[in-house]
């Protein structure tokens, strides 16, 4: 599909968001592609790792509210399609790279959290930006954020939505390298093909183990995300919110 990019080179799979009008932010048909292809890319055995990342001059700006298919259907389904693919990209046995050019916001935030590891271009900024939307986590955020930063420091970034630039992440401890912009493809490409001549079954073995090294698991994180958030979209808040974002404006939330 046009705004999902799949490139094959030596092993290595880049996956590039391609709507960059939209600051790549996903629909519903996105997230189901997502959710197959990284579940094929698992069984490939020519696939030998994954780099993700966002044409133009972002990464992921989240989930597309104006998207009419996902409006047109229920909360609890639109999550479950979500759900899938974040968990495919947690099973996904190759390691995974975020390459992350720019804004990475909401589930576009988890995104890159959910891959194995994130290099970031200098501009790029990062945003758990689901309060300012009277929503609350999605996309494995409750299960990633505390294993990364702590549960204080996870509190604190979900809490008030700040957007963080790419040396404040490295602070907060959510990325691996921040590179300058111009040096963010070859710095990438270098960690790939060293990962792509690797062994195969033992860094699949040992992602798996990290991944499974703290419990509850990362599936029932997002059972208790999908139905939290389902009844989030059933909110007059909700509606707000996104009638501010259309209009440009701070939302005025009611709890109701």
């Amino acid at each position: 599909m046009d705004s999902l990019i799949v490139e094959r080179d030596g092993g290595i799979v880049t996956v590039t968001l391609n709507r960059p009008e939209k600051k790549n932010a996903v629909t519903t048909e996105m997230w189901r592609a997502m959710g197959d292809l990284f579940t094929e890319i698992g069984r490939r055995t020519e696939d030998r790792v994954v780099v993700l990342t966002g044409a133009g001059d972002a990464f992921c700006s989240g989930a597309d509210l104006t998207d009419v298919t996902a409006l047109d259907m229920h909360g609890l389904v639109r999550m479950r399609l979500i759900d899938q693919a974040a968990a495919a990209l947690h099973r996904l046995p190759k390691p995974v790279i975020a390459k992350v050019n720019g804004v990475a916001a909401g589930a576009g935030c988890n995104l890159a959290l959910g891959c194995d590891l994130i290099v970031a271009s200098d501009r790029a900024r990062f945003s758990e930006i689901f309060s300012t939307r009277g929503l609350s986590l999605d996309f494995g955020g409750s299960w990633l954020l505390p294993r990364l930063i702590g549960l204080h420091k996870a509190k604190e970034l979900a809490f008030f939505a700040e957007v963080l630039s790419a040396e404040d992440a490295e602070r907060f401890g959510i990325l691996n390298r921040v590179v300058p912009a111009d040096e963010l493809d070859a710095f990438v490409d270098d960690w790939a093909r060293h990962l792509a001549a690797g062994p195969p079954l033992a860094l699949s073995s040992t992602k798996l183990m990290l991944n499974n090294s703290v419990g509850p698991s990362f599936e029932q994180a997002l059972d208790v995300e999908a139905a939290t958030q389902a009844l989030n979209f059933s909110t007059e808040d909700v509606a707000e919110a996104l009638r501010a974002f259309l209009d440009k404006r701070s939302p005025e939330f009611r709890g109701r």
